[in-house]
């Protein structure tokens, strides 16, 4: 039983994880695009609480419950699946924290242009893409390890 209670934690935090991040993404990259800068104001101020709700709680999570459950079913911590799994999970996690990061500054940078009744200053967009820039080796890295986690490949 308590494998399952394990195994269900861990599913479900991969879950938040990967669903927050790539919908959070999704909708702060659209708003981004619509440059209504009242618009990313809001969008941004959401993204960031839902990143440290979300995506911060499940990235402590997810190496516990995986940790765990490698411990509880005598999987060794050598297998290539489990070594590639932490290897992307650090790669995502050092492409996060800079993220997280940049959204509180595009959220900052938008509120003030906001507040001045100004356009998106020159620094918004050099943040923005070095967002996308993170993002993407961020998102390929945990499809990677979400794959890794259901197909446990030999």
């Amino acid at each position: 039983m308590e494998y399952l209670v394990v195994k269900w934690l861990h599913i479900l935090s991969a879950t938040f994880l990967f669903g927050t991040g790539i919908g959070s993404a999704w909708y702060l990259l659209l708003t981004i695009m619509s440059r209504n800068v009242a618009a990313i104001a809001v969008v941004s101020r959401i993204v960031v609480v839902a990143d440290w709700i979300f995506t911060a709680t499940t990235m402590v999570a997810q190496p516990l419950t995986g940790f765990y459950l490698i411990h509880i079913a005598g999987y060794p911590l050598h297998s290539k699946w489990i070594v590639w799994s932490v290897i992307l999970f650090v790669i995502a996690a050092l492409c996060w924290f800079p993220v997280v990061w940049l959204q509180m500054r595009l959220r900052d940078l938008a509120a003030a242009a906001v507040a001045e009744n100004a356009p998106l200053p020159p620094r918004f967009w050099r943040y923005f893409k070095a967002w996308v820039a993170l993002g993407i080796p961020a998102f390929f890295a945990f499809l990677a390890v979400y794959w890794l986690m259901v197909a446990k490949p030999v």
